[in-house]
């Protein structure tokens, strides 16, 4: 359904130090790094068929989270779930919601982590049992 998933983000160098500590978990290599025509520099993290990037906004304005936006990642275990809360931690993000966990939902049981990034960017690390 999706290509790629884009955030954006204020301190690029930053967040490609955050990024490259938390996808590792993922096992998630290092972005290409490109440079779009404005100048502005773009960072894809490719891995298993799928994109997230990370973008200095094009348009010239402050990158904002989105007020009910969630990027979420699939992990295959609960602790590798847990690892990306810990690496996201370490490298500046912030615990956000409930701690590190199981839950109970309509969906399913799931093991569930959530942080902000340093731009503010809400972001799930999720383990569905098959």
């Amino acid at each position: 359904m999706f290509n790629h998933i884009m955030v954006g983000a204020n301190d690029i160098e930053r967040a490609n130090a955050f990024y490259d500590a938390v996808l590792a978990t993922l096992g998630v290599g290092a972005p290409l790094r490109n440079v779009a025509g404005t100048g502005h520099v773009r960072l894809f993290y490719r891995h298993d068929g799928n994109t997230f990037c990370v973008s200095q906004p094009i348009n010239g304005e402050p990158a904002s989270s989105a007020n009910g936006g969630t990027v979420g990642f699939k992990c295959s275990s609960p602790e590798q779930a847990l690892a990306f809360h810990d690496a996201a931690i370490a490298a500046g993000g912030t615990s956000i919601e409930n701690a590190p966990g199981w839950r109970e939902s309509s969906l399913g049981r799931a093991y569930i982590a959530y942080v902000r990034d340093p731009d503010g960017n809400k972001l799930c690390a999720l383990h569905r049992p098959a």
